[in-house]
């Protein structure tokens, strides 16, 4: 039996009802389904009176992470603030359809997070104004509790289906905010909407047809660049609990060289982060040599070669949704080769010039440019340039970006890549403040099929991956529990715990 197995059942034998996805205009995004095996026993007399009755107290408390509801109320504040006088509407999304009836695991939209500090789907968030700021309320589909008929009826929202669940009182208590059912719901034409895509029905029923507001989610975007204290404390334990994910994974190598190759390993790091946090922050890349080089290697059918690299890219997602993103890239048998370590150190430099331009009032561009300065010039020094060091750099070079066609860092935050919404203002041309939070992660990719790179260096990928703090007077690196130089990596394989 599915977990998504959704739909009124009490409909009969009649087809599936088909919805519309709000954002793609998709039909089946999210459909409401009967479930086959059930309508005849939910329409007998004699199982639905029996169903109704005989059930006990059950525990409704929502599940809250430490601080999350204060940190959500200032931030709410920050909006305000922001967009007074407006009415702003933030959605929380549903879960994506997979096949058929069955969907992928809920993951609430990082705005919605940021601003009530808890998942809860189908949720619609609204701050109407008032005098000195905005009023909150959630609305959210009740769920369905013994004594009625879509107790037993509703996948999605009866607790036969799903367990005990939060509903408005519990809800209200808990958050701090104003609760109320989604049928409720009633916004007026000039609302400001963002948030996740959601579908014509329940809480989608009231905002079909009406455009996400790019200046909200905007607005959302360059207020998350700044983290308060406690985001900054939810990032540090992501942190610290991925680096505890690489040493799973690092016990786990002559298993997975044995048998299970890259996907034991990225098993190992996903069931690791379910454990500590909610989930892997994003999907785990695990790439043994050939595949080191393939940017978003997630598919970790491979196996583990244990004379190559093996580039390991993983985060954990805490329960609030901030996640880490780390990469290191290890030898799998415990020890570079003369040429691995080599494209090893040379990233090293690279990554140790990048995280040097990392300070509060330089430009975001300047550690990019330093990164990449330092992979250009050591490239032209082993004469896999067609041109100059300088005409690579310039603005119609950029040559040396055949081995690093990415960037070298990024926002992290609710988003592995946050703040995607932000202008380019306030994002890549604008100023590194204290705060914000990001990544450093140059690299040198040389696949197995360049036929420009000499045949030793093919098939080698290497990746040097830190998050970072800016802070008042330069940088807090949260992942420096992982070394980041060849001989410090050769030591940390060597360990046996």
């Amino acid at each position: 039996m599915s977990a998504r197995d959704h739909g009124p059942v009490l409909s009969g034998l009649g087809a599936a009802v088909r919805t519309v996805d709000w954002e793609s205009g998709m039909p089946n995004s999210r459909s409401e389904r009967r479930d086959p095996r059930m309508p005849l026993l939910a329409t007998t007399p004699g199982f639905s009176e029996w169903i109704r009755t005989g059930w006990g107290d059950a525990d409704r408390t929502p599940r809250l992470e430490p601080g999350a509801v204060e940190a959500a109320a200032a931030h709410r504040a920050r909006l305000s603030e922001a967009l007074p006088g407006r009415t702003l509407v933030v959605t929380a999304g549903r879960a994506q359809l997979r096949m058929n009836d069955t969907f992928f695991e809920f993951r609430a939209d990082s705005d919605f997070l940021w601003l009530t500090g808890y998942a809860v789907e189908d949720g619609v968030l609204v701050l109407t104004p008032v005098a000195g700021g905005h009023d909150a309320t959630l609305f959210v589909t009740p769920p369905a509790r013994p004594g009625d008929p879509a107790f037993h009826a509703d996948a999605a929202h009866g607790e036969l289906w799903v367990g005990p669940q939060p509903g408005t009182a519990e809800l209200e208590a808990a958050l701090g905010i104003r609760v109320r059912a989604v049928s409720a719901l009633d916004l007026p034409e000039e609302a400001l909407i963002a948030g996740a895509a959601v579908v014509a029905r329940g809480a989608g029923a009231h905002l079909d047809g009406r455009p996400r507001s790019a200046e909200l989610a905007r607005v959302l975007s360059e207020l998350r660049r700044i983290k308060d204290a406690w985001e900054i404390a939810e990032l540090r334990s992501a942190v610290a609990r991925t680096i505890d994910g690489f040493a799973e994974v690092r016990r786990e190598i002559p298993r997975a060289i044995e048998r299970g190759g890259e996907r034991w390993l990225q098993g190992t790091f996903d069931r690791h982060a379910r454990t500590v946090g909610q989930a892997p922050g994003y999907a785990t890349i695990v790439g043994s040599g050939a595949h080191a080089p393939i940017l978003h290697w997630v598919r970790a059918d491979g196996e583990i070669d244990p004379d190559a690299l093996l580039l390991l890219d993983m985060g954990v997602e805490n329960r609030t949704g901030y996640t880490a993103d780390v990469t290191r890239t290890i030898p799998a048998g415990g020890r570079f080769s003369d040429v691995q370590r080599r494209v090893h150190d040379l990233v090293e430099r690279s990554h140790r010039a990048g995280l040097a331009a990392v300070r509060p009032g330089k430009p975001w561009a300047d550690f990019h440019a330093a990164s990449m300065e330092v992979l250009a010039q050591g490239l032209s020094d082993w004469g896999l340039l067609p041109v100059s060091v300088d005409e690579a750099l310039s603005e119609v070079g950029q040559q040396h970006r055949r081995f690093i066609v990415c960037g070298v860092g990024h926002h992290l935050g609710l988003d592995v890549h946050d703040c995607d919404a932000a202008s380019y203002g306030a994002y890549l041309g604008g100023t590194i403040e204290p705060g914000m939070s990001l990544t450093v992660e140059p690299g040198l990719y040389f696949h197995a099929w360049d036929e420009t790179v000499p045949p030793e260096l093919r098939g080698i990928g290497v990746r040097l991956e830190d998050d970072l703090i800016v802070t008042e007077t330069g940088i807090e690196v949260l992942s420096d529990g992982l070394p980041i130089d060849a001989a410090g990596i050769e030591r940390w394989m060597a360990r046996t715990i």
